[in-house]
């Protein structure tokens, strides 16, 4: 293993020592309650959506969630590491063919629905018994 490997290593165990991250891929609904100052307060807010695509590796990795707010379809990129990322928890499993989702920004309503993977997420729930 490379240096720069074990020194990435070392920064997402600092990252992540006090958080879960779910494992998660293209399709899943997420929360992401992510920090916002506000002046001089930090408040929590949720930014809920569908992950579209996951981008990188290592400690660059990133995601993008996409929900449509008022008719208006608003996606959101976060670093997976981020500090400002206060913690992620899955909601859905989505069943899906495809890695990158960019065709769900054309679709809207009912046509942008993901089917849920039902035989994952009752899987998933026997394991975390």
């Amino acid at each position: 293993m490379s240096i720069i490997k074990k020194i990435e290593e070392k920064q997402i165990k600092k990252l992540t020592e006090n958080k879960k991250i779910p494992d998660f891929k293209s399709g899943d609904t997420l929360k992401v309650h992510v920090k916002i100052k506000d002046g001089d307060k930090f408040r929590i807010q949720i930014f809920e959506g569908v992950v579209i695509a996951r981008d990188g590796s290592g400690s660059n990795a990133s995601f993008t969630v996409r929900r449509e707010s008022y008719g208006v379809g608003v996606e959101r990129k976060f670093p997976l590491y981020s500090p400002s990322i206060e913690k992620i928890e899955k909601t859905r499993i989505g069943k899906v063919r495809r890695s990158k989702l960019f065709f769900l920004r054309r679709l809207s309503g009912k046509k942008a629905r993901i089917v849920e993977d039902l035989a994952a997420a009752s899987a998933e729930k026997n394991s975390a018994k």
